[in-house]
């Protein structure tokens, strides 16, 4: 009776000849499984089966060996990494001031537009001006951020930030504005969180305009005080890009900013 009888053969590592410019690297030949037939008796032919399976085995340890998982390789629900170095956050780069640091979305830019006492810094977004952000820094005689009273108090002494009614004359505009009004402010958010044992105020802000430019402001202002300043942060994008991205960029800009 005839049966398969199995070899398992590796091949030694060869160089092949090369140029004194080239780069030696030896050519490893996979492992190749050989089999021919014979003639068998039963008992030859369970030591064969043995022979085949541990010879299998060999094969795919040696196999298992000579592809190893590559870095790139993923596990499931993960990007892969092609270079296999840790992946960093592009979406913001880090920015460092006079006594203070933020995180600017990597896509905004430097601008030398000046709205407001005290301004420091302002960067916006390259396609779209409305989206920015600003940091302002100003001489006072308070100790604590809540020494303005509360967040609200305080939003109402530098309401500046927000933009002021350019026209005051007698005027009937629709969308739920008051009579004589253009402009209008809603408070959407206000935390007071300690960051680095330094009480800082949040406040989020929602404004209208009856022209509907932007569909709205969304304007969002963190400060505190130290050593005789008061450092403000204000950062805004327009209503319609706020719920296309814009919101997690000026967010993220707002809360990363801290005084040293």
């Amino acid at each position: 009776m005839a049966s398969p009888t199995c070899f398992l053969h590796h091949h030694t590592l060869t160089t092949p000849t090369r140029t004194p410019s080239q780069r030696h690297a030896p050519i490893l030949k996979p492992a190749q499984l050989v089999c021919r037939a014979q003639k068998q008796s039963v008992e030859e032919q369970d030591v064969s089966t043995v022979s085949r399976r541990l010879a299998l085995t060999v094969l795919i340890g040696a196999a298992a060996v000579i592809s190893k998982v590559s870095p790139a390789d993923a596990a499931y629900g993960e990007a892969a990494n092609v270079f296999g170095k840790p992946k960093t956050n592009t979406e913001f780069k880090s920015y460092i001031g006079d006594g203070y640091k933020l995180s600017i979305p990597s896509k905004w830019n430097p601008s030398k537009e000046v709205e407001f006492p005290g301004q420091v810094v302002r960067f916006e977004d390259n396609f779209d001006v409305t989206s920015n952000v600003a940091v302002m820094i100003i001489p006072t005689d308070k100790k604590s951020i809540t020494d303005y009273g509360s967040p609200e108090e305080f939003l109402s002494k530098v309401d500046y930030l927000l933009g002021k009614q350019a026209y005051f004359g007698k005027t009937d505009s629709e969308g739920g504005f008051d009579s004589g009004a253009v402009a209008t402010a809603n408070i959407l958010d206000v935390a007071a969180p300690i960051v680095g044992g330094k009480q800082y105020y949040y406040v989020s802000i929602l404004t209208r305009t009856a022209d509907g430019d932007e569909g709205g402001k969304h304007q969002i202002v963190t400060a505190t005080v130290n050593n005789g300043k008061l450092y403000m942060c204000k950062a805004q994008a327009g209503d319609k890009r706020w719920f296309k991205g814009a919101k997690k960029l000026v967010e993220n800009a707002v809360t990363s900013f801290s005084v040293a």
